[in-house]
């Protein structure tokens, strides 16, 4: 169950991240990312016990993105003033956290049975919301903290 929390928490921050590089209006980013979203979740509730692999693989891809996309804020974090970066790296940590937990959980969907391919999944929706909603807030922090 936590490896489906993790694997939506993935796709929330490839989401993110993917918004953030493009030059955009928070409510435009912010509009995008809740589109993609409702998207990745609908796909992920589709998929059934007879395509876990294939769900599976897609998570590791979207893991994979998601750690890219941390990189990504990590490099801006560093480039912010010394104050803000403190904070930021305390943030960009708990969300370090969560990505670690989503890995974990993959493992979970790569062993779930068919009685509980439907609660792992539960499980990855609802890890996906709180990584999502955690990378969304550090973002709009870190663009109040480091605009000019």
């Amino acid at each position: 169950m936590n490896s489906m929390k993790s694997t939506f928490a993935i796709l929330v921050l490839a989401a993110l991240a993917a918004s953030c590089e493009q030059k955009r209006t928070a409510s435009q980013q912010l509009e995008k990312i809740e589109s993609e979203t409702k998207d990745a979740l609908q796909e992920m509730q589709d998929y059934t016990f007879s395509q876990r692999s294939e769900f599976t693989a897609k998570m590791r891809v979207q893991l994979a993105e998601i750690k890219s996309d941390l990189d990504q804020l990590e490099a801006k974090i560093e480039k912010t003033s010394d104050a803000a970066k403190a904070e930021a790296k305390t943030k960009l940590k708990a969300l370090r956290e969560q990505e670690s937990q989503l890995n974990k959980q993959m493992d979970d969907v790569a062993d779930a049975t068919e009685s509980t391919w439907d609660d792992v999944k539960m499980g990855a929706k609802e890890a996906y919301h709180a990584l999502k909603d955690g990378f969304q807030q550090s973002r709009q922090w870190l663009s109040e903290k480091a605009a000019p």
